[in-house]
């Protein structure tokens, strides 16, 4: 009588993801005249936020990146409210010249009044990449800008898509920063060859099914869409809707016709509404990425695809302990990734600024 051996997926931590951009931001700061400095701006008691900050300063001294962490509010004094002063801070930061880059550690206030202070930030400085610019151009697939247009208070109407087979700035540009986090996870993706890398710049990831659950403006959202813009068919699925991001045009089976053959993608991104249930969703994905800030929610291992690849964003674990036995790979955590995304992004600010 044969047994036949059941193996669970493979546990993918960040540490060998990280590796080439741990080289790369190393090369980029032996290559800088002065070490780039980054203010981290903590305004809050909360603990997630104090242990980001001090990871944040463990990365940035072990990198060689000058650090320094103000503390604000309630994180400076029990005499003061959470959050106050933070503002204040921001401003004086955005007109340090001393000063490359600028990170807040949210949640402070809340989903409103933070995405103000957001913006507050200047894009100059947004090496989180919040800033409503950068994600405009996410969303509306335009990669690389001029570094003076980050001077602009508005981005350009008429900017087109970008469209190009390769993925070097054309001559006088630079690329768009994007989100740490939804870049993280597309490093991550791109790591364990999600992405294909035969096919074109802008399309590696067509015939690919993935699902994203929590569709925050932070991860969620433009994590679909920068997916999408890569060519994957990306179901959103949040609290109370689910949609699908897609660049492939809704073409009819029946419809033969030169113009619908010929279109193959939009320029960007479309948002269609979807009535498929999550059970559904994640029965056809290829990829499964949670982002969930609850530790009772869990994605159900029986209702996943065989083989597929399943990411955990939130600080809660969003999947049961036996995903692995549906899932061929499983990352449990991005933050040393997205670590790295910031620098990366706060060496381009840099360069962008000298520019």
């Amino acid at each position: 009588m044969v047994t036949a051996v059941v193996r669970k997926g493979l546990l993918l931590k960040a540490d060998p993801i990280t590796a080439a951009f741990r080289d790369e931001v190393k090369g980029s700061l032996a290559a800088c005249s002065r070490p780039p400095k980054l203010v981290g701006i903590l305004a809050t008691t909360a603990a997630p936020s104090k242990n980001y900050a001090e990871f944040t300063r463990k990365q940035c001294e072990e990198m060689g990146v000058d650090f320094v962490l103000k503390k604000v509010g309630a994180a400076a004094s029990p005499n003061l409210g959470e959050g106050e002063g933070v503002e204040e801070a921001i401003i004086e930061a955005n007109e340090d010249s001393s000063i490359h880059g600028i990170m807040v550690y949210f949640p402070i206030f809340g989903v409103q009044q933070d995405h103000y202070l957001q913006q507050v930030v200047s894009p100059l400085k947004d090496v989180e990449g919040l800033h409503f610019k950068f994600h405009y151009n996410l969303y509306h697939n335009i990669r690389f800008i001029e570094p003076k247009s980050l001077l602009a208070s508005l981005p350009p109407a008429s900017q087109p898509p970008t469209v190009t087979e390769s993925e070097e700035p054309p001559a006088g540009t630079v690329k768009s920063i994007i989100p740490c986090t939804p870049l993280a996870i597309v490093k991550c993706l791109e790591f364990v060859g999600v992405y294909n890398k035969i096919l074109p710049y802008g399309d590696r990831a067509y015939g690919k099914t993935i699902t994203v659950i929590n569709r925050s403006e932070v991860v969620g959202r433009p994590l679909a869409a920068l997916l999408a813009n890569d060519g994957a068919r990306v179901i959103s699925v949040d609290i109370d809707s689910i949609q699908e991001y897609t660049k492939r045009p809704r073409i009819s089976p029946n419809d033969s016709s030169e113009s619908a053959t010929a279109q193959r993608y939009h320029p960007r991104h479309i948002v269609h509404p979807s009535n498929l249930t999550l059970q559904e969703c994640l029965a056809i994905s290829d990829v499964v990425v949670s982002a969930v800030p609850s530790p009772t929610y869990k994605v159900k291992t029986e209702w996943l695809k065989d083989g597929c690849i399943c990411l955990n964003v939130a600080a809660d674990k969003n999947f049961e302990k036996d995903v692995r036995d549906k899932a061929s790979i499983y990352i449990p955590a991005v933050g040393k990734v997205t670590i790295f995304m910031l620098l990366r992004n706060l060496l381009r600010l840099q360069q962008y600024q000298e520019l």
